[in-house]
């Protein structure tokens, strides 16, 4: 079975992550699987850059020229649409006119349009990393419904009308999901259900695979001694991680009002990630140290070994990953309900779940979670049988083998 995957990049975000890794386990299982991107820098002989490459360029431009213009000539949002108009021609690829599946990843910002799907011969599978593929232009609807019915008045556009650019798209999704068999892949239960809900997907193929994870590279054991992170050695420690921590969507304001619920004499804060404005940790009340940005895994690994609990308050996440990384290494997972995390997290067997935004809950969470230790071995267990890469890559394998017969 020769299988060939796009996705906008081999490295750069979590998509990219998650790709490679599914890459890396479907070739190990002995199935032939190469990928496209625009963006490369792996060097990997099962991975090619699509070109020209002046070509995405273009298309960069001329989407956000698009958006800049439906949204009354401003910037605000249009870096979190997409509008699927321009592409690569990559039906002609010989990567993909030689496959038995191709698997569509991340393909947003100029690297493939809607049009160039519907060209595509091969049985098309498409991951849903984030809710685009059902909605209008935007990756995350956040509180918006209009998905439920046809976009059009969206609230992420300056100006919004009923017939503005997200009910345009629409439109265009609509009539490839009607002329184009594609089956389509969810990372989470929630992320499915919104699917299902939806104006667009609610009568097409979705079925629910998780992102692999590499279980292997982490531990339950910590390589290096607490002072190499300046960790203190008398207290628990609740670890909060994120390329951005101060990113909107990460609800540091609520992870700070639950961590200064708890009692300064027995826990700290461990944070890793970049934050632009610092000083949104002189509102913490208890010990803490900012790790700054952490990309290595060996480190996320180490500091995760080292700590009690994992939390995560963010205010939607289609399937966190910090999550998962944590409970991997015996830390007891605390989060709000927002999201995939009920994949992750067995509401208080294996973590707690809070009711969002209530940072009082994620307090109680918290507590709960320092108080009751789940035995860090079940934790592990836990992910190495839902999310280990290998086991995700058998259940592609398998949804592979049904659109071949």
């Amino acid at each position: 079975m020769n299988v060939t995957i796009l996705n906008h990049s081999d490295s750069k975000g979590g998509a990219s992550v998650v790709t490679v890794r599914l890459l890396q386990a479907l070739n190990t299982l002995g199935v032939h699987t190469r990928l496209l991107v625009v963006d490369e820098s792996t060097h990997n002989m099962r991975i090619e850059r699509l070109k020209p490459q002046w070509l995405i360029k273009v298309n960069f431009l001329a989407e956000h020229a698009q958006l800049f213009l439906a949204n009354g000539c401003s910037k605000k949002n249009i870096f979190k649409l997409s509008t699927g108009a321009w592409g690569m021609p990559v039906h002609d690829h010989p990567w993909v006119k030689d496959a038995d599946i191709v698997v569509l990843g991340w393909v947003n910002q100029g690297m493939l349009s809607l049009d160039e799907i519907s060209k595509i011969k091969a049985p098309v599978v498409w991951i849903m990393h984030d809710m685009w593929n059902l909605t209008g232009i935007c990756h995350h609807a956040a509180d918006c419904e209009r998905f439920r019915e046809e976009c059009g008045n969206c609230p992420q556009l300056r100006h919004p009308r009923p017939k503005d650019l997200s009910r345009r798209v629409w439109e265009n999704k609509h009539e490839l999901y009607q002329e184009k068999e594609i089956y389509f892949v969810a990372v989470s239960t929630w992320l499915k259900h919104k699917g299902e809900a939806s104006g667009l997907l609610y009568s097409q193929h979705i079925c629910v695979i998780p992102n692999p994870f590499p279980v292997e590279q982490f531990g339950l054991t910590p390589k290096h001694e607490r002072q190499r992170y300046h960790l203190p050695a008398d207290k628990k420690l609740i670890v909060m991680g994120a390329a951005r921590l101060d990113d909107p969507i990460k609800g540091l304001d609520l992870a700070i009002d639950a961590l200064n619920q708890l009692d300064p004499q027995e826990v700290c804060a461990v944070l890793f990630g970049d934050i632009r404005d610092r000083s949104l940790l002189e509102r913490l009340r208890i010990p803490h140290v900012w790790l700054g940005s952490v990309s290595k895994p060996e480190i996320i690994s180490d500091i995760y070994a080292h700590g009690d609990v994992v939390m995560s308050s963010s205010h939607y996440e289609t399937l966190p990953t910090t999550l998962i990384e944590g409970m991997a290494s015996g830390c007891v997972p605390v989060c709000f309900d927002q999201g995939g995390q009920a994949d992750i997290v067995d509401h208080l067997r294996t973590g707690y779940i809070a009711h969002h935004p209530d940072a009082s809950d994620l307090a109680a969470g918290l507590k709960w979670a320092l108080a009751k230790p789940v035995e860090p071995e079940l934790l592990r267990k836990e992910i190495e049988e839902k999310f280990d890469s290998l086991t995700v890559a058998k259940r592609y394998i398998e949804l592979f083998e049904k659109l071949t017969i």
